[in-house]
């Protein structure tokens, strides 16, 4: 079963998510390009050189890193949605991408920011797969509120994602259990909230 919070699971390959893991706070900290493959070597114990047995070179390493953010975010999304309640599904929804957000603020950052440095097949990829996740969102609002029109739900879905995915920023003066009781209560107003007339 896939975990409630939002740690990834146990991975296939532990040292590849060594590098992933060592590469994504390089990456958020320094930036993309602000970051050489000797550098990620360095971060794990490896030479240069030697880091081109797990991956073919920096861009590899961002696009695997985005692709797994993203298909472990779907993954969860599709199970969380298909609950019977739409408020069950929804609160679950939150719940889910609140801990993926306090858990990977690396992740996070990097997620949004540097996705146009990823190769362009696999960032077609990325993308195809963020709007299946939106997608799930959108369904599940849907369900609460048939009669919202779909823009309007699928703007909603995405400025919570901007409140949600703010945490490598706003989530600095509060502890864990504080800042997801916050973003919980906010999500919920939001996307409950009730639309303004036409």
């Amino acid at each position: 079963m896939t975990q409630a919070t939002g740690d990834p699971p146990a991975p296939a390959n532990p040292r590849r998510a060594e590098i992933l893991g060592a590469a994504a706070e390089l990456f958020a900290r320094r930036g993309f390009h602000g970051v050489s493959i000797g550098d990620l070597g360095r971060a794990v114990g490896l030479t240069g050189p030697a880091l081109y047995r797990h991956f073919r070179g920096k861009e590899a390493v961002l696009a695997e890193m985005l692709l797994d953010i993203s298909r472990r975010l779907l993954d969860e999304g599709v199970r969380r949605a298909a609950a019977p309640d739409p408020d069950q599904a929804l609160d679950s929804l939150i719940q889910w991408h609140i801990a993926f957000a306090l858990d990977n603020p690396a992740l996070i950052t990097v997620h949004g920011r540097e996705l146009d440095n990823v190769p362009e097949t696999q960032r077609h990829q990325v993308r195809r797969l963020q709007r299946a996740y939106v997608e799930e969102w959108v369904g599940v609002l849907r369900r609460l509120r048939p009669g919202d029109p779909l823009p309007r739900t699928r703007a909603a879905v995405h400025a919570c994602f901007g409140l949600l995915n703010s945490t490598p920023h706003s989530a600095s003066d509060l502890d864990r259990e504080a800042m997801a009781g916050l973003l919980r209560t906010m999500a919920r107003a939001a996307l409950r909230a009730t639309p303004p007339p036409p």
